[in-house]
């Protein structure tokens, strides 16, 4: 959706290493956000963002209008079941409809042989999979590693809404994954792996989940399974920040 850090150019860098030719779609899709979401302060920064991506060898840029993309009457969309009801979806009624929905049409405008996308989104990427495979979109989907600030934080967007304060204590989300995870693997129970999690996380932040998941459906797992995703959101003052921990083996 644009604003564009080393998390997304590592995207167009994987494309770029696979295919011969690359496009990028930004578009702020106003299906995916809710009443009362950041829609109208999204950051944007178009000439930036076209910047990066031609210093990046980028070959098209889809960058669409909401009219063009939405025009007087449109009134199809992709409702993507259970999996678009819990975790970020049960947060945020109606997401993943919206994310499902802009992909659908990316997808059947773009064409592409692979979509990348990346692994911070974990949730997003399985909604996608699934959308792929019920509707036969006839693309591969290629989930590219998170990218990472020195403290850990996963690059975001809407990281530039922390004030400084905030910034010191958002990394402390991904402490909290990587403190499941270890009692997990440590041989916790679920419960005591979540409290070591929870201990983790500043005691300013606002928690809105922490679970262990399976990779393809997200439904939550009692011990750490691969393939998995320890997944986890919360609040640093008005800003929300999910991040995961892919385990693989």
């Amino acid at each position: 959706m644009g604003a564009l850090h080393e998390g997304h150019l590592a995207l167009v860098r994987a494309a770029r290493l696979r295919c011969a030719s690359v496009a990028a779609s930004i578009f702020v899709n106003p299906l995916q956000f809710g009443a009362g979401e950041d829609l109208a302060r999204y950051p944007r920064d178009a000439q930036s963002d076209r910047e990066k991506l031609r210093a990046e060898r980028v070959d098209a840029l889809f960058a669409p209008e909401p009219s063009e993309m939405y025009p007087s009457g449109f009134s199809t969309v992709v409702d993507v079941g259970r999996l678009g009801e819990i975790f970020e979806g049960a947060v945020r009624p109606g997401h993943f409809r919206g994310v499902a929905t802009v992909l659908v049409k990316l997808l059947n405008v773009v064409r592409p042989d692979v979509l990348f996308l990346g692994q911070k989104d974990a949730q997003q990427s399985a909604v996608v999979r699934a959308m792929i495979r019920d509707l036969d979109a006839g693309v591969e989907l290629a989930m590219v590693p998170t990218v990472r600030e020195a403290d850990g934080l996963a690059m975001s967007s809407r990281n530039r809404y922390l004030d400084a304060r905030q910034r010191a204590q958002a990394p402390t989300l991904h402490r909290a994954l990587l403190a499941t995870k270890d009692a997990l693997e440590r041989g916790a129970a679920k419960p005591q792996a979540l409290a070591a999690g929870r201990a983790a996380l500043d005691a300013e932040a606002t928690l809105d989940y922490l679970d262990v998941v399976d990779e393809r459906d997200f439904s939550p797992l009692e011990t750490l399974r691969p393939p998995a995703f320890v997944i986890g959101a919360a609040r640093f003052g008005t800003t929300r920040l999910i991040d995961n921990l892919w385990v693989t083996s």
